[in-house]
């Protein structure tokens, strides 16, 4: 870290309205501020990193070529994507661009990219960072010429949600590159409160969860990565700056911030999606559907021969927040694609006591204890989803719900004491 480059900027009052938290060497620090009244009960408009990091002029990355690690989420409040606007003004130099899974413009579905190519729109390289870390992803990024590379991308608040992974291998493998790293922050949609569920075994590290944080991690991108940068890359930090939010408070739920909701993947296409998908993403690790191929993936679950009794068992435990209805579709892709399946609708009444991930828990054990075809995928996905054996073999033995969420308690606490350090928002 240059505290060089850092002060001049402050010292000379550079940053404007920016708060920037400068990382080197693994220690941590935050600053941050409201503006003024935009309607939301007398409350600041919130402000992503980005539209901080323009309003300031760019001056954070004045006289450098930068890349951006970004997706169609990278848009301003008036949802023109961030790469065209910067690419059309000259305080910036934009050099590159780096797409993740589904790809910078988002014509991939879940497990795909768009490869290497030209962007139409501005002509600028887009390479692929999908399934690429450490010193391969790093000779992307030399290969790109960039002197910074920059994150931002709308995450979904799921610790196997990919996209923070890519913030991870890209954090690294610009510490290898020798190259600056930005992150500019946006919301986690679910609020930033609470850290819930089962926290990883590095044993069970793969792309859906590299390292050892909780299911659903509660924190920004932002935060993440100032986790990760002390955490995991002690030995080796990354050349780190984030640019934080303006007006976000932690008990923010998404439709809270007047931001546009940009589908992050084709399959999270709401909000409402996100809120339920750090438990029912789990379903991905059975043979029943997800709800991919349907208008409500992963509010929608079910598969042939499921009938009325799995919605009544879950009704009646009584879960807080939230109702489940029979329900009948036929997915469009995906498991059983074509076919009528049936199961249940999740109608989440009250997020603010909604667990997703208790939820997604009992939802696993009513359904194998309702549906005699019920079962894990053959490939045992459902403990790389939960980043440990526990989740399945308690099921299979016949735990209930409070047993199996019991079980990870203690891991779940130290994740929360840990967490702590590096939250930037209150409220």
């Amino acid at each position: 870290m240059s505290l060089t480059r850092r002060g001049v900027l402050a010292a000379g009052g550079g940053l404007g309205a920016l708060a920037v938290t400068a990382v080197g060497g693994g220690t941590a620090a935050a600053s941050g501020g409201h503006g003024g009244d935009s309607g939301r009960g007398g409350r600041a408009p919130v402000r992503t990193g980005f539209d901080r990091l323009a309003a300031g002029g760019y001056r954070l990355l004045a006289g450098e070529r930068v890349g951006i690690v970004t997706n169609p989420t990278g848009v301003t409040s008036d949802v023109r994507h961030i790469v065209d606007v910067m690419h059309a003004d000259d305080r910036v130099n934009l050099t590159a661009v780096f797409g993740p899974e589904h790809g910078f413009r988002g014509t991939a579905q879940a497990g795909g990219s768009e490869g290497r190519y030209d962007d139409p729109a501005t002509g600028l390289p887009v390479y692929d960072t999908y399934l690429k870390n450490g010193q391969p992803l790093a000779d992307v990024f030399t290969a790109s010429g960039v002197d910074t590379v920059v994150f931002d991308i709308q995450d979904a608040g799921a610790r196997f949600y990919t996209y923070i992974w890519t913030l991870y291998d890209c954090m690294e493998a610009a510490a290898l590159a020798g190259k600056r790293f930005v992150v500019l922050d946006r919301p986690n949609p679910n609020t930033g409160r609470a850290a819930l569920g089962p926290v990883l075994d590095p044993a069970f590290g793969t792309f859906v969860g590299r390292r050892e944080i909780a299911q659903a991690h509660g924190m920004t991108v932002a935060e993440l990565a100032l986790f990760f940068n002390t955490e995991f890359f002690a030995a080796r930090p990354a050349d780190l700056d984030t640019v934080t939010m303006s007006g976000w408070r932690r008990s923010d739920f998404f439709d809270a911030t007047g931001l546009p909701w940009v589908p992050p993947s084709p399959n999270m296409p709401t909000p409402d999606t996100a809120l339920v998908y750090s438990g029912t993403c789990l379903f991905e690790g059975t043979n029943l559907s997800e709800g991919r191929g349907t208008t409500r993936p992963f509010e929608l679950l079910g598969a042939a021969g499921i009938d009325h009794r799995w919605a009544a068992a879950a009704n009646a435990l009584e879960l807080p927040g939230v109702h489940f209805r029979e329900a009948y579709f036929a997915p469009t892709f995906s498991k059983f694609s074509g076919v009528t399946v049936g199961g249940v609708q999740l109608h989440v009444d009250d997020r603010e006591v909604f667990d997703p991930v208790r939820t997604g828990i009992a939802l696993l054990v009513t359904a194998k204890a309702t549906w005699s075809g019920f079962a894990w995928r053959a490939d045992n996905w459902i403990d790389k989803l939960t980043g440990n054996t526990r989740v399945r073999t308690m099921i299979d033995a016949g735990a209930d719900t409070d047993e199996v969420v019991g079980a990870w308690r203690s891991d779940l606490a130290a994740f929360r004491a840990k967490r702590k350090k590096y939250l930037l928002y209150g409220g």
